[in-house]
């Protein structure tokens, strides 16, 4: 690694911390900052939250919209891209027969929430297969695309997955579904901090993603960005002052999302902060270090075991967080003695009943980290 950033960051030094992936780690400036937005708002709460907190959150949306390439209202903050996608789909009144397709690859959360709506309107919810490994963007376009019916009106997708750490070339199926007029619905969960990205460009309808995860923001940080012409078509999860303001801003969108009662909005307005530190130490270089130690990491394991890799070995399918195949193992077992014998918090789970390790590089790690999963994982897998 060409920068070592470890002491930035909260983490108990005796864990080897292989598991960014799943809530993110954020970095002492970062927290500070956090924790002085919540100081502010207990010494004068009337203050912050009556007559600042507009302005504020105004700000801290500006500075998320430039990081993502769009204007500052089409997005709004979340405290999770899963209660931004509940909104969504109950505001998306599906029909009875109507298909909401998307892959056998997505997170639970959102497995669950699709399936709930559709359900309820007597809709379909199709995971079109994805097998591994995967090979091509044409192929994968032409593998997902083979799921459309002439009932599909949503599609939903993962920019990169959780269980299998895929990133998926969602631009051209942005595209496609743009010229086939099917809504597009994006989850950017782990793609904030780990790839670039260009909202305006990528296309999507809709778009969610996490702040607390790769851009290393406090937990409870999350946005959803709308295109502005669809925008009507989205009612609040919470009908709040927003709903009938009797003082609107600029964006109805805004209005209606952003008030939701109150609560503590200390990790939005922490944001740009996360924004400024990731910029300020050259992360695109940090970005790059982790996915060479991923890369490696994933040839070790792979030798390891003697299975095959996922996907081709390139940043077009994975960056900092990969996934690889394990032999059949007890998955809670290897993940429960990797934390208690070795130290070592890395997710170890079962996708489509097959045992995955997924692994995921930050800042914080280095080489020797990647040594001891690999060593340990020698110890404790079946000899092939």
């Amino acid at each position: 690694m060409t920068q070592h950033l470890k002491s930035d960051f909260l983490l108990d030094p005796e864990v080897i911390f292989l598991n960014h992936g799943s809530f993110g780690a954020c970095p002492l400036p970062v927290f500070e900052a956090f924790q002085d937005w919540q100081r502010k708002l207990e010494r004068r709460p009337v203050e912050f939250l009556g007559r600042q907190l507009i302005s504020l959150m105004e700000e801290a949306r500006s500075a998320l919209a430039e990081y993502l390439n769009c204007h500052a209202d089409e997005v709004v903050y979340f405290p999770n891209p899963t209660t931004a996608i509940n909104m969504v789909a109950r505001s998306l009144e599906l029909k009875p027969y109507d298909e909401v397709l998307t892959t056998d690859h997505e997170y639970g959360a959102m497995d669950r929430t699709w399936r709930y709506v559709c359900h309820k309107a007597n809709a379909r919810y199709v995971q079109q297969s994805i097998p591994l490994p995967v090979t091509s963007a044409e192929a994968f376009l032409d593998t997902f695309w083979a799921g459309v019916t002439e009932h599909t009106r949503i599609i939903f997708i993962s920019h990169i997955t959780s269980p299998t750490a895929l990133r998926f070339p969602v631009e051209a199926i942005c595209r496609r579904a743009r010229e086939a007029n099917i809504f597009c619905i994006v989850d950017g969960a782990h793609a904030p901090g780990q790839i670039p990205l260009d909202l305006t460009k990528l296309g999507a309808d809709l778009y969610t993603g996490a702040c607390h995860k790769w851009l290393c923001a406090p937990k409870g940080s999350a946005f959803l960005y709308a295109r502005r012409d669809i925008q009507d078509l989205l009612e609040p999860l919470v009908i709040s002052w927003g709903w009938e303001a009797e003082k609107p801003g600029d964006s109805r969108f805004i209005d209606h999302h952003e008030w939701q009662g109150t609560r503590d909005p200390a990790a939005f307005l922490s944001v740009p902060t996360a924004i400024e530190y990731q910029r300020v130490h050259n992360w695109a270089s940090i970005r790059q270090d982790c996915h060479q130690l991923a890369r490696i990491t994933r040839d070790r394991i792979n030798t390891l075991t003697g299975l095959s890799p996922i996907c081709p070995d390139t940043t077009d399918w994975y960056v900092q967080m990969f996934a690889a195949h394990l032999p059949e193992v007890d998955v809670e077992e290897i993940k429960q003695r990797l934390y208690d014998e070795f130290n070592i918090e890395v997710s170890v789970h079962r996708w489509n009943d097959q045992p995955f390790i997924r692994g995921s590089f930050q800042a914080y790690n280095n080489s020797k980290d990647a040594d001891a999963l690999v060593q340990a994982l020698s110890s404790l897998l079946p000899q092939v």
